[in-house]
């Protein structure tokens, strides 16, 4: 039986972060997955500046920033109608870049096994962690990493109950102008026109020298609209989005469309000896709120640079020591805020009634405002940037703020 202090159960994003903070701190650690090199995958592909901060205090952020692309500047069409140039805060990396580039940053102090945790005996004091090659591991601490895969938790006692079933779908797909060498926009996030869409948004950014495309919709899988996607996108797309080719111009859908739903759901029954589930082990968000990669940076933190060395400070691992890391007030504040970003994107986006219309109509006008000072304050300071696109051109028809 080989002896670790941390075994660490899938190398995703939080298992690779989790293991390159723990093997930096020192702890004894072995990471395991199927994976030697982790395949593509369409999950997280963008940060924003709030989980950026977050990824910073995992010692972990300039390593990912450096593989990323920032945007710069980010256009902003409501109603179809161009509201805001506002100034950019986002990285764009594919989910698999990242997470590689994340586990070129684990020190030569963790050993990697490319196989699969098949079982977990836990106990007050050591755990033992079985693998599908046969091997056993006795650790004090298992981190169980290993995304939506469910099999392990419910073998463990632990139980999924679903919150809200395909709550969201994530379409991505690489888009390219047709007739010149670049769109006119860095980025644009495009919210849908009307409710029938039952759209969140279109998100443009660049990755590298592509246009990457996330379009996030509120639809059932069964939906024949997501086949009309995948045989006709340009189509689709301006079908649920008329006005979108006036800011665009002509464009094609390049490479394959990979569609991926989201579930929102929470693990129970967790507290137990010397095991400690983070990211979508534990609980999912929802990729249109664009909450996900800051949940899992959140879990990893508040778990590597308060909790376990807490934990290790005194003997044995039992459950109520575990229960303080799902008790933490951070981490649980983060959980809440991102379930309520869920909904009430999802409300925003596709719910009728004079609530949410209102609602609707006040972000518009709250945008444009602030659209339009911005566009203000360039001019007069001389800082204006590009030009408003000519007549017919891309752009022609919008009622932009500068």
């Amino acid at each position: 039986m080989r002896i670790a202090d941390i075994v660490v159960a899938g190398a995703g994003l939080a298992g690779s972060i989790t293991a390159a903070m723990l093997g930096r701190a020192g702890y004894g650690v072995l990471l395991v997955d199927p994976h030697g090199t982790y395949p593509p995958d369409l999950r997280c592909e963008k940060l924003d500046g709030p989980q950026v901060e977050i990824l910073r205090r995992t010692g972990l952020a300039e390593a990912a920033l450096n593989a990323a692309t920032h945007d710069g500047e980010c256009w902003i069409a409501r109603y179809g109608y161009l509201v805001e140039k506002r100034p950019g805060d986002q990285y764009g990396i594919l989910y698999d870049t990242l997470v590689n580039t994340i586990r070129a940053e684990i020190g030569a102090g963790v050993e990697f096994i490319v196989s699969k945790v098949t079982a977990v005996a836990t106990g007050g004091e050591r755990q033992t962690v079985t693998l599908a090659d046969g091997q056993t591991i006795s650790a004090r601490l298992v981190v169980l990493a290993n995304g939506l895969n469910s099999g392990l938790r419910r073998a463990l006692g632990m139980e999924r109950e679903d919150i809200w079933p395909c709550h969201s779908i994530t379409l991505g797909f690489d888009l390219k102008p047709v007739g010149r060498a670049h769109f006119d926009f860095p980025a644009l996030t495009y919210y849908p026109e009307s409710l029938a869409a039952r759209m969140a948004y279109l998100s443009l950014f660049p990755i590298g020298t592509a246009m990457r495309a996330n379009f996030m919709v509120y639809r059932d899988l069964r939906d024949p609209w997501l086949k009309a996607f995948s045989e006709a996108p340009e189509r689709t797309m301006l079908a649920a989005m008329p006005r979108l080719r006036a800011l665009t111009g002509a464009f094609e859908v390049v490479g394959p469309v990979r569609i991926r739903p989201a579930d929102l759901y929470v693990t129970k029954n967790v507290r137990q000896p010397g095991i400690v589930l983070v990211g979508d082990a534990f609980c999912t968000s929802c990729p249109a709120a664009g909450t996900g990669a800051g949940k899992v940076f959140n879990d990893v933190e508040r778990l590597c640079n308060v909790h376990i060395p807490q934990w290790f400070a005194t003997p044995g691992m039992d459950a109520q020591k575990i229960a303080a890391f799902y008790d933490d007030p951070i981490k649980t504040a983060y959980d809440a805020y991102c379930l309520d970003k869920a909904y009430t994107l999802r409300a925003l986006s596709i719910e009728p009634g004079l609530r949410w219309g209102l609602s609707r109509l006040l972000r518009f006008a709250a945008r444009r405002g602030i659209g339009t000072l911005r566009g203000a304050t360039r001019f007069l300071t001389g800082g204006l940037r590009g030009r408003e696109p000519a007549a017919g051109g891309p752009g022609a028809g919008l009622r932009t703020p500068v």
